[in-house]
């Protein structure tokens, strides 16, 4: 049977109804729930103060490593307390068998464990978007069955397959081939928050990886402006590929006058050394339709013009 703890290292629920409905579905499907208290926690924006949710992440340290741990939301807030983070009892508990799951602001942390220890943890669902998201009319949205069974996939047999058919246009010179790297990534805007510190992982660590990159709420310039943030700082010249997953919830404007997030990617494959292929419809990001992704662990990836695979296991 699998046992989920919940935290709250971020934002406060924007709702009352999300956390309840996405503990009550995670039940339904015979999962125990521990730690549901943490869902209420309110502080400013904050699911709870500053000591709170530092003491609930050092706390992992000393759970059952048979457990899984997921963040209810992101946000904003893990930032503010990875000076006081204990790394290395954490990352023996998932040495020992825990597993951290979280996207969006959890980037922070996951990206944080991995430069400074090498654990591996997991980008995936979160509790209130992915069981407990409230649709238009109000009523609770039934949780994606396709993201379902690769989070089940990942927590049950640590394992990632995945097929994507998808035209790919931003392949560089190479039109086919198959690259085994280190998977890592996240939140775009995140990440590029942790260039020039201690949180992000090495050059050396990263090197010829594969990095997957999303956001939300950012129009194309931002992203198009984040993304030349990591050219420039050499990372994005790092990897054997970039993953781009979605970038959803922004709007064009009559000025853009035709600019759109291709114009944004294009731009960065004519700067990009053309070696270094771009993929586009990583199912992966502020989207329903999630995969469950190991931050750290060794992949494979196979991919041509018409698509690519991507498999792991740690």
């Amino acid at each position: 049977m699998i046992s989920i703890h919940l935290i709250a290292p971020s934002g406060a629920s924007l709702d009352g109804k999300s956390p309840l409905a996405g503990i009550e579905w995670l039940k339904s499907q015979g999962i125990t729930i521990q730690n549901p208290e943490c869902v209420q926690r309110v502080h400013q924006r904050f699911a709870g103060n500053d000591v709170e949710r530092l003491h609930e992440l050092n706390q992992l340290a000393a759970l059952d490593p048979k457990l899984i741990v997921m963040a209810m939301r992101g946000g904003y807030g893990i930032h503010r307390l990875l000076p006081k983070i204990e790394w290395s009892a954490i990352a023996q508990a998932v040495e020992n068998g825990l597993q951290i799951c979280g996207h969006s602001d959890f980037t922070t942390f996951e990206l944080g464990l991995l430069a400074k220890t090498g654990a591996v943890t997991l980008s995936g669902p979160m509790l209130n978007y992915d069981f407990g998201k409230i649709d238009e009319s109000g009523k609770t949205a039934i949780p994606d069955g396709w993201m379902w069974q690769h989070f089940l996939s990942a927590v049950r047999d640590r394992r990632l397959d995945c097929t994507v058919n998808a035209a790919q246009v931003f392949l560089g010179q190479r039109t086919i081939d198959t690259i085994n790297g280190m998977l890592w990534g996240g939140n775009l805007t995140v990440l590029a928050s942790l260039i020039g510190t201690t949180y992000l992982p090495s050059g050396t660590q990263t090197k010829g990886g594969i990095l997957f990159l999303e956001d939300i709420n950012e129009h194309p310039y931002r992203l198009e402006r984040t993304l030349m943030q990591l050219l420039d700082a050499g990372v994005l010249s790092n990897q054997a590929a970039i993953m781009l997953g979605g970038f959803s919830g922004y709007r064009l404007y009559d000025n853009d006058k035709g600019y759109t997030l291709e114009s944004a990617i294009e731009v960065i494959r004519e700067r990009l050394p053309k070696a270094i292929p771009i993929l586009t419809d990583l199912p992966f990001g502020h989207q329903a339709n999630k995969l469950t992704l190991p931050v750290g662990a060794k992949a494979t990836l196979d991919y041509s013009a018409t698509g690519f695979t991507l498999k792991a296991s740690w």
